[in-house]
């Protein structure tokens, strides 16, 4: 096994890991049985977990790969955001920011993001050379382009849910 296969498959089991961990936390929030629109996570968590990690083995899925857990990841911050914004506690401080709102929980979500962006970063950059990051921050696969993504998706959900 390679340096880089080696790298690779602990990342993967890492991004396994932190999804696995997630799906159980809400698990135990929103179980499946309590609500039926609680199955859409339910599947999606299971993606999360058996699907996407599987696909960062091979290199014609890695690209799908990265864009699914980045878009699972934007709309895991959006709705648990939207979640916290509803049910915001009467005395707010920092410490009910912190301890009381899915901050912790949105926190998960951008190691799972930073696991994959990893995955993805360790198979198309060229690491073996000393070349400085030059990129364009605004284009894929750049943050630039997932913060484009988060906040594009982030207004049309508050527009839709304020028309509703």
């Amino acid at each position: 096994m390679t340096q880089k296969r080696n790298i690779r498959t602990t990342l993967v089991f890492g991004l396994f890991f932190i999804s696995l961990g997630g799906f159980l936390l809400h698990l135990r929030i929103h179980s499946p049985s309590a609500h039926p629109l609680n199955y859409i996570p339910f599947f999606i968590g299971l993606v999360n977990i058996v699907i996407i990690p599987w696909m960062f083995f091979f290199r014609p899925l890695i690209n799908w790969a990265y864009i699914l857990n980045g878009m699972s990841v934007i709309v895991g911050i959006i709705l648990m955001s939207d979640f916290s914004l509803g049910k915001l506690p009467p005395e707010l401080s920092l410490s009910a920011i912190f301890l009381n709102t899915t901050l912790a929980d949105i926190m998960v979500l951008a190691g799972k993001f930073t696991v994959g962006k990893a995955l993805f970063d360790l198979e198309f950059s060229q690491m073996d050379k000393d070349l400085p990051v030059r990129s364009k921050f605004l284009r894929y696969p750049n943050l630039g382009w997932w913060l484009v993504h988060l906040v594009a998706i982030a207004v049309v959900y508050a527009i839709g849910t304020e028309l509703l």
